[in-house]
């Protein structure tokens, strides 16, 4: 093979490998954002029941105030009882009684309920305080094979870069130049391989001149569709 088309199609392989790494290292870090988005999401909804919470006691707070200036009612209007000297003051007296009797009953019945109320978000708080925890302990456990994933793939990377770097040294610069062209517009399929009697950047099938000259890999040959540069591989690879 072509000493220049060897070097291309080394340089193409670290190039794609080195594109793969960013999309690696966001694929990690994305599964730990996953479980940083539920962490979040339960905060906000820890939040959101001490707001509740919150809102049920000075719902209970006024009743109980309520509760209070009704039963001073109450005791006032026992006084007034001694004092009453026609049966029409004694009708508005009992009715006023009557009426205060149910809005205590109300009251009571109100904050028993919010009482309830009260019980079942401090039973959801608990839960998702539980949920927290556990979730938080999760992150800590992924935070770690994560950031160690990101470093082995650095690592990685890192000797890519190297061997990208040592084979630059030796580089024809003409040779650079050209692939460097194809690149700006073909990315990662600069240099693709021939299966098939089609080239593998844009699919279409090439005629027998130029596959029997890529085949015999003497010379840098282009696509006559595409314009990407052609190799065959060899079988092993191939399968």
């Amino acid at each position: 093979m072509n000493k220049y088309l060897q070097d291309l199609i080394k340089l193409s392989k670290f190039d794609k490998a080195i594109s793969m790494f960013e999309p690696k290292i966001e694929n990690e870090k994305a599964k730990l954002a996953t479980f940083i988005e539920t962490a979040e999401s339960i905060k906000k909804s820890i939040n959101d029941i001490y707001l509740e919470i919150d809102e049920i006691k000075s719902k209970r707070t006024k009743n109980n105030i309520h509760l209070a200036e009704l039963k001073s009612k109450l005791e006032d209007i026992a006084k007034k009882n001694k004092d009453i000297q026609t049966e029409k003051e004694l009708k508005a007296l009992q009715l006023e009684e009557e009426i205060a009797k149910e809005q205590i009953s109300f009251a009571n019945e109100e904050i028993e309920r919010l009482d309830t109320l009260a019980s079942a978000k401090e039973e959801t708080l608990k839960e998702l305080q539980e949920n927290l925890a556990e979730e938080e302990e999760s992150i800590k456990d992924i935070q770690l094979a994560v950031d160690n994933t990101i470093e082995e793939i650095n690592k990685e990377r890192n000797v890519v870069y190297q061997e990208r770097s040592e084979l630059l040294e030796k580089f024809d610069n003409k040779i650079l130049t050209f692939y460097e062209k194809i690149k700006r517009w073909a990315k990662d399929s600069a240099v693709v391989p021939v299966k098939k009697q089609a080239c593998y950047g844009c699919y279409m099938k090439i005629n027998d001149k130029t596959y029997a000259e890529v085949i015999k890999s003497e010379e840098i040959i282009n696509c006559p569709h595409c314009g990407r540069i052609l190799y065959k591989e060899d079988e092993t690879e191939e399968a």
